[in-house]
């Protein structure tokens, strides 16, 4: 242990800690803009410089160690005055329109500037124009290079934690700023739309291109039926951003909640993850029993984000993907189809609407594979988590007051398994419950294959593996999350250092629960692993936790669909991985949203 003094008070802690680790031990908050532990400890902001006795200049406690018989001071008079024109030069360099920016109220820029009282900046603004700051509108990720603060969370969470290295610095000195690397636009970068950079950046520089107004206008229209559908991590998120507890920001209330805001039909999305289990269980026993997993595993195929990657980076392993398409599109196809049938709606009017924890998704239902026969779209818009509550509070729907609704009754039936598709590992405990059910007649044990669930928060090992005996017959399984941890995954696949039958991947650390859609906080704490135990809590309390006993999915292969995996399955629910390229994905979804 190290002992110290801060702010005139004792403090031990352990060895090698910094000086703003041991500033929180203490209980004394130290404010930084760039910072984030173990991704971006570079002092660049300079907003956390201390004042340590014997040193002449201020130094920056995010990258300094403590010694022992340290004297700091976190807050003198000198510290102060640092801080307060550090700020002012920041701010001199940010479009501080904040009114109309979507993290106000929300923003570590912003709450530094109010706690500072920085109501007057002497410092001329000098934004950056021309080539900076031409962005694609169209895109589902954003970039305002006028916010841009230069704290670099960008570029080292792109690196370290997903390494896709799409941010760099371009020019240097005054003229230094960050852009897509490579002098490339970011149509033609190999961007997965993890949406890491937008929940990382501390101001509002990045974020997902809009689609609210564009839904609240087919809400308004009466010749149209809204239709929206709930992923399943979202109800772990929505109510942190409106100050709701988990206990009071269930999903019957999100329910209720999109009611009111004019939704002719809710559902829940964790109704097509059931589906989409019986059609992945039924393909990967199927591709196990025709020996087509010998060299390389079948990989799940539900997150968008994951695939992008795959197709850029792995594009010899796109054929062992699922074919299965993910539980948002499956749920399109199905709402524009049988449902519309059921519900006696043509097609054509239905407006099908995602809420999802994912930025990846809203390039996912342009894809020219996720259309119907007359080329509509199985989705026609996708909310991000965040998108949803700025909707509600846009509509003075007070979320703690409205009631509890349930889903609508056709296709209304979920279970443990569809729930816990939010957080990783999720997907393959789901699957194998199944898994084990078609190969033997009987349900396992709902918590056999707990094994491959992240069981602490930060995992440091790059993948979970397991082995399970399925009616003799050995399946070895692999699960990880974060596009870094699947490329090593993937590189020992090739390589032949691992040999594996069946792998979930999601591009987002902790799966969907830590999506890049979903709430962004400002205290810089990782709550993937927090919200995926919520969905694992909801599992255990389900009164079913095995898709093949969904009812209303029953009720759909027997009045539609046939059997998992038959002819009508396949057209309807699954899709062709190889039957788009990523530009031409890009192009696509740039004529839709031009139409």
């Amino acid at each position: 242990m190290v002992n110290l003094t801060i702010n005139h008070l004792p403090v031990s802690v352990p060895e090698g800690s910094t000086i703003l680790e041991a500033a929180r031990i203490a209980g004394i908050h130290i404010p930084h803009l760039c910072y984030l532990k173990g991704i971006n400890e570079i002092g660049a902001c300079r907003i956390c410089a201390v004042e340590v006795e014997g040193e002449e200049t201020l130094i920056p406690s995010c990258e300094n160690v403590v010694r022992e018989g340290m004297v700091i001071h976190t807050s003198s008079p000198r510290v102060r005055r640092a801080r307060r024109v550090n700020l002012k030069l920041i701010l001199s360099q940010h479009n501080s329109k904040c009114a109309t920016c979507a993290r106000s109220k929300n923003c570590q820029l912003q709450s530094l500037a109010n706690d500072f009282g920085i109501l007057e900046n002497p410092y001329g603004e000098e934004l950056p124009g021309g080539k900076q700051v031409c962005w694609n509108e169209r895109f589902p990720l954003l970039r305002d290079a006028s916010k841009c603060i230069k704290c670099m969370r960008c570029i080292q969470v792109c690196d370290k934690i997903q390494g896709m290295k799409i941010w760099d610095l371009e020019a240097t000195g005054s003229r230094t700023h960050v852009h897509v690397s490579g002098n490339r636009m970011i149509e033609n970068a190999d961007c997965a739309l993890c949406g890491q950079c937008i929940t990382h950046c501390p101001v509002g520089a990045l974020s997902e291109r809009n689609d609210t107004d564009k839904v609240m206008a087919a809400i308004e229209d009466p010749e149209t039926v809204a239709v929206v559908q709930i992923a399943p991590a979202v109800r772990a998120a929505w109510g942190e951003a409106m100050g709701l507890s988990p206990e009071q920001a269930t999903v019957n209330r999100l329910a209720g909640a999109l009611r009111q805001t004019g939704f002719d039909y809710v559902f829940d999305t964790s109704f097509s993850a059931d589906l989409t289990i019986m059609e992945e269980g039924s393909e990967f026993l199927k591709r196990l029993r025709q020996g087509e997993l010998e060299k390389y595993p079948m990989f799940t195929s539900c997150c968008p984000g994951w695939v992008r990657f795959l197709k850029s980076q792995f594009p010899e392993l796109v054929g062992q993907l699922s074919t299965s398409k993910s539980p948002q599109q499956m749920f399109g196809a199905v709402i524009k189809t049988y449902f519309a049938k059921k519900a006696g709606i043509p097609p054509e009017k239905i407006c099908s609407v995602s809420v999802m924890p994912c930025v990846a998704k809203k390039a996912e239902n342009s894809l020219p594979t996720m259309r119907r026969e007359d080329g509509t779209r199985d989705v026609d818009y996708v909310l991000t988590t965040r998108e949803v509550v700025r909707m509600l509070r846009s509509e003075r729907i007070p979320a703690s007051r409205v009631w509890e609704t349930p889903f609508d009754r056709i296709m209304g039936d979920y279970t443990g398994a569809g729930v816990i598709f939010g957080a990783t590992g999720g997907v393959m405990e789901a699957a194998l419950r199944s898994a084990a059910y078609l190969m033997t007649g009987k349900n396992p044990a709902a918590d056999a294959f707990r094994a491959v669930r992240s069981t602490i928060a930060n995992e440091e090992q790059p993948w979970r593996e397991a082995e399970f005996d399925l009616a003799g017959t050995v399946i070895r399984v692999a699960v990880t999350s974060g596009l870094a941890n699947a490329r090593r995954l993937c590189e020992a696949i090739v390589e032949g250092r691992v040999k594996y039958d069946f792998v979930e991947v999601m591009a987002c650390p902790g799966g969907c629960a830590g999506g890049g859609g979903q709430p962004v906080h400002c205290d810089d704490m990782e709550r993937a692993f927090l919200r995926g135990q919520i969905l694992y809590d909801l599992d255990r309390d389900m009164p079913v936790r095995f898709s093949h006993e969904n009812g209303d999915v029953r009720l759909l292969y027997e009045e539609e669909l046939g059997e998992p995996s038959g002819e009508k399955a396949e057209k309807l629910l699954h899709t062709d991985h190889v039957g788009w390229q990523m530009e031409e994905s890009i192009l696509e979804l740039v004529k839709n949203v031009q139409n």
